[in-house]
Formats: structure tokens, sequence, C-alpha cells
């Protein structure tokens, strides 16, 4: 789960990362009131997406009169900010970030995440920090400096000395620590999956201040982290994945137009490989889970079915927990519901797998009962060449 700028500014503070004075706001007559408290004329007006590169497609303004106030949170609030990380719709701007800016000396670029292959956290830290730290990463990657954390020994002192000088940053040795073990902290005790400051300035007076913040939180743990919870932004979020998640189901949006519906994530991965080979481009990748229902099968199509690109639905369910027939069952109740116009190809193979294809031969409906995976496939990729003919 991501979280907003604000947000992860919120929890910057609470751990003793320095930040702007800032306020958040939603409605323009909040910003000119609220301004009012801040220890500037001069404000930073800034698009709460989750995206990056808010700064080069407009979403990131300096003012500095209260009438461009006024007009930068106008031309944000209840738009649509388009940048190299979004679709061309673009994220939906329900909230500004206000703050004060200050005078920057320089921008670093100080982050962490899961480095999964060693099992460790990660720290990343550059001297190159800003809106190209992209660049940076691809064309001078000897800039980015990183320490692995072992997780019994923690953070030591002398692995913030090495990224500190690593990027020229000794006379602020002692607050480049604070933000390290702030940081290093917040990334435990709420069960972050990447955290990052970029940039990360040292300010005219010497000071190290935190001017941009992301954090990406495991959702796995989400359970255990029920105040953050309560921060999901759904409209930030592809409206059938946040249904499907409200539903326990895996679904990501894809740009093919053959629809899958699997149980297990490694059988879905095969499924979409295997359209691929045969000609055809998946529409997304479903997993319903291995204890599914006829309900949760029911809701699967509904959310398949509400993306006006699909030409065709393949199923590929194998039955180990879960009942072939339960599955079946669920097919027909949701294409009945929604009146489904399209082919489904179904691949049914496991516990009560006979019943299953006889409740779907006999359902009336038009549903293709395959073989195998490999016949699914074909099938599939038939039956979208059809309907496109």
């Amino acid at each position: 789960m991501n979280l907003h700028e604000y947000q992860a500014k919120q929890l910057f503070a609470g751990y003793g990362i320095p930040v702007p004075a800032s306020i958040v706001v939603d409605d323009l007559a909040s910003a000119i009131s609220g301004c009012e408290n801040l220890p500037s004329s001069r404000y930073v007006v800034k698009a709460q997406v989750h995206a990056g590169g808010r700064g080069k497609a407009g979403g990131v303004k300096i003012v500095s009169s209260q009438d461009e106030l006024a007009a930068a949170v106008k031309s944000m609030l209840g738009k649509h900010l388009v940048t190299h990380q979004t679709t061309a719709k673009g994220q939906p701007i329900n909230q500004v970030l206000i703050e004060t800016p200050c005078d920057i000396k320089h921008e670093f670029y100080l982050g962490a995440l899961v480095n999964r292959s060693r099992e460790r956290i990660i720290f990343m830290a550059s001297s190159e920090g800003g809106m190209d730290i992209e660049e940076v990463a691809a064309n001078t990657p000897d800039k980015i400096h990183t320490i692995n954390i072992q997780p019994a020994a923690g953070l030591q002192a002398y692995q913030i000395r090495q990224l500190a000088f690593a990027c020229g940053l000794g006379n602020q040795l002692k607050a480049f620590s604070q933000t390290m073990r702030g940081l290093y902290r917040l990334f435990r005790d709420k069960d972050l999956s990447m955290i990052e400051i970029n940039p990360l300035v040292v300010t005219a007076d010497g000071e190290l201040l935190a001017i941009d913040g992301k954090i990406n939180i495991d959702e796995n743990a989400l359970y255990r982290q029920q105040d953050i919870a309560k921060w999901r932004d759904a409209t930030q979020e592809d409206e059938k994945e946040y249904r499907a998640h409200q539903f326990g189901l895996n679904y990501i949006s894809l740009e093919g137009n053959i629809a899958c519906m699997v149980n297990g994530a490694g059988l879905a991965m095969a499924t979409m490989d295997l359209i691929k080979l045969h000609g055809g481009e998946p529409a997304n990748f479903l997993d319903v889970g291995g204890g599914t229902t006829a309900d949760k099968v029911a809701e699967a199509f509904k959310i398949i079915t509400s993306d006006s690109q699909v030409e065709a639905i393949l199923v590929n369910i194998f039955g180990g927990i879960v009942r072939c027939d339960l599955i079946a069952e669920g097919i027909i109740q949701a294409a009945k519901e929604v009146g489904l116009s399209i082919p489904v190809i179904a691949r049914l193979e496991g516990t009560n797998v006979d019943a299953g294809k006889k409740l779907l031969q006999q359902s009336g409906l038009d549903i293709i009962t395959a073989t195998g995976l490999t016949d699914a496939a074909e099938l599939a990729v038939k039956a979208v060449a059809k309907v496109s003919a």
C-alpha cells in the first residue's frame, strides 16, 4: 500500500526526521486560511498523488503571494495529474500539500527497501538526488552507495558514517545519523517494503531536511498496522484492483483482451505465458486463491467483465482445496448475473472435475470446456480472433 507524501512526512516527524512546516488541504478556503499559520510569505504547492515525476508534470509550484497560491491550488484540486509514472488518464488530485520553501544548497537521495536476495534491509544513498535520480542509477550507478543491515545487529554507527562520508555529508553527520536511525526504526516498526527521501537537502544554513517522502507498506502486514491501513486512498488505485482487494482477490490490470481467472499465482503466470505463446494478450492477472467460493468466482467475473477491452475469458482451475463443481456454479451464477456476451473457455481439473464440466455443459451458456491448459490457451486465442473478425 502506498502513502501520500503528507502521510509519509507525518510518520517522518514522529521518528525525528526533520520536515518543512506544512498543511494539507482539500479546498481553496482551507488553503488560504491555513497558510496564515505558516512561517513564510512564499509557499510550495504540491499535488498529492501516488506517482513520481510531479515536478516535471506541473504538480509542484512555488508561489510568492496569496493570489498565486489560490491560482496554483485551483489549477490542481479536482484535476488529474499525468506523469511518466501514470496512465494517460493520470491520477486524481484530491489534496494538495502546502509547505514553506527552503534555500537549498545541495540535494541528496536516501532510501531503503528489502533486499530479498540477501534477506536484509538495504539502504541506498547518493549525492546526486533530485528529479533525475533514475538517470543517475542508469548512467552513473557508482554514485549510488549501499549498505546491507544484518537483522540481528541492526543499523551500526560505522555504516551511517560510511554513507555520510560517501555522500559528502561529514559536516551533517549528527543530523544524518538521526535521520537514518529514524528511517530504520520506522521501516521495522511499520512493516515497510520501501521508504525514500528524494530529495534530502542541505539548506543554506547547513540544516538537513526531508523535502519529499515516499512510503510503501507490505500489504501482508496491514492487519497489524490498522492505523496506517485507514490511510489507504482508493481513488489512487485502479478501480478494479481495489474492488478485487475488498473481496480477497489478487487482481492486476494488464493491456490485453483475454481475461484470466486462475487459482494459484504460479498457475496464473503459466496461463498468461501460454496465452502469449499462442499469440494472445492477457488482460489481467487474477488469482482467486486456493480456497475460493462460488460467490468469489462470481465477483471475479463481475470485475473481469467491467473491463471493456476483454473479448474472452479463460478460466483455469485446479481443484485441490476447492471443488470444481463449486467453481462451475460460480461461473454459471456470474454469467447469468452480468448477462455475459463474450465466450468463456474453462479448463477444470481435480476434485469433482466431471461434475463441474457437466454443470457447465448443461448451463446453456456460451462456455467452452477445454481438455488441457494448452488446449484452453489455443481456444481462447481463437475465440478472440473470431470476435475481432
